[in-house]
């Protein structure tokens, strides 16, 4: 563990401390290697399974609130994507990765003129104001709003909706382009905005091979996918979703796009039996997209889904509706599923189904969500293109 903590990961365990921890949460700690040397300094959350998240391995720097170290974090985070990005920056972006960045548990979207800050951990909570008010002074935005989304010892706990901290109140519907596709966000949804920026190269690599192709979007949500393909050029476009709401709000980014919601078919229910139906009656397809949520509950749990449990199984039933020559834009971002484990995934399902595949492309993380060499959990999205022979 100290050894992982040298190398730069931020998250000690609670089984991995030497001792019950006691200071309270967000207090500041040194933290000590068993042969007595300093490794850092972190802070305590008492209320989840990481009890110390590093800030400094530097026994000179003060990182205690007000101290100023963490806006100087946040203002050198955001200067290097301006570097990266340069005038052609995402309109949908992250500014700043804590746990890779110096200030583990919260990360800082920007959607347009508006920024939305989560919290994932009560410990950070001490830095709320340092942090809001270096984002208020380098970017100027329109309104930050914050979500806190607090893991308990016990599990999961109900996502919050966001909640504006400062500026303008934000409209229901915030407009953001990527590559002529229009996609409307909700910076208060307690689920999701409706678009997710870390699967930005993921669309891009759908949209380079979409144009005269059939294609299915799997647990399609609010369409980013559907629109990014519809606007390359594909001559048909199937949206599978279990919620009948996300599909209006995909029809809303069809419009707003300036496609045509009539001509994108949409089908509430589970994508398992979706495509064992479209089997059943000969319906195929030449790429289908499978980015499925870690897990989610259907409207029966019959139709809930768990990316450990059922994943080969959906990837079997995508190959089978997919023509040879035909592409399967695999994803998951679960972070116990690893790169290995896709591909032993798409192997077994490629059994399942007697079809042949090969990987022929890898996407990653787009690079405004930075990541820390000695944090591989921050390596999270795995996404690759198979072509079935």
């Amino acid at each position: 563990v100290a050894r992982r903590v040298e190398l730069g990961h931020p998250w000690i365990f609670r089984e991995a401390v030497g001792r019950p921890v006691t200071e309270p949460t967000g207090a500041v700690v040194e933290v000590i290697a068993g042969n007595r040397e300093f490794l850092g300094r972190g802070f305590v959350d008492q209320d989840h399974p990481v009890a110390i998240r590093m800030l400094s391995r530097s026994p000179a720097e003060a990182v205690h609130p007000g101290a100023g170290t963490i806006a100087r974090r946040f203002n050198d985070a955001v200067q290097a994507r301006w570097m990266l990005f340069g005038a052609e920056k995402p309109q949908a972006l992250r500014l700043f990765t804590g746990d890779s960045e110096g200030l583990p548990g919260v990360t800082v979207d920007k959607f347009a003129d508006f920024v939305l800050v989560q919290w994932l951990s009560a410990g950070v909570l001490p830095w709320r104001d340092e942090l809001l008010d270096a984002i208020e002074n380098t970017l100027r935005p329109r309104g930050i709003y914050e979500q806190r989304r607090l893991r308990p010892l016990g599990g999961q706990a109900a996502p919050e909706a966001a909640v504006r901290a400062r500026g303008e109140e934000a409209p229901l519907e915030i407009v953001v382009e990527e590559a002529g596709a229009k996609i409307a966000v909700d910076v208060t949804a307690p689920l999701g905005v409706g678009m997710f920026p870390d699967l930005r190269l993921g669309r891009d690599a759908v949209a380079a091979r979409a144009r005269g192709r059939r294609v299915a979007n799997l647990f399609s949500y609010t369409g980013a996918f559907s629109v990014r393909a519809a606007l390359a050029g594909a001559s048909e476009v199937v949206a599978v979703d279990t919620a009948a709401r996300v599909h209006a709000r995909a029809r809303r980014n069809y419009e707003l796009s300036g496609l045509d919601p009539a001509k994108m078919e949409q089908v509430t229910g589970d994508a398992q039996k979706t495509l064992e139906k479209f089997a059943d009656r000969g319906r195929r397809f030449d790429l289908v997209i499978c980015d499925p949520p870690t897990f989610s509950h259907g409207n029966s749990p019959s139709e809930s889904f768990s990316v450990t449990r059922d994943m080969v199984q959906v990837i079997a039933a995508s190959l089978r509706v997919l023509d040879p020559g035909g592409i399967l834009a695999l994803s998951t971002n679960s972070v116990k599923m690893t790169p290995a484990d896709l591909d032993r995934a798409l192997a077994e399902a490629g059994a399942v189904a007697n079809a042949t595949v090969r990987i022929v492309e890898r996407v990653g993380l787009p690079p405004d969500h930075m990541v820390a060499p000695g944090f591989p959990e921050g390596n999270y999205l795995k996404f690759v293109m198979a072509l079935r022979l």
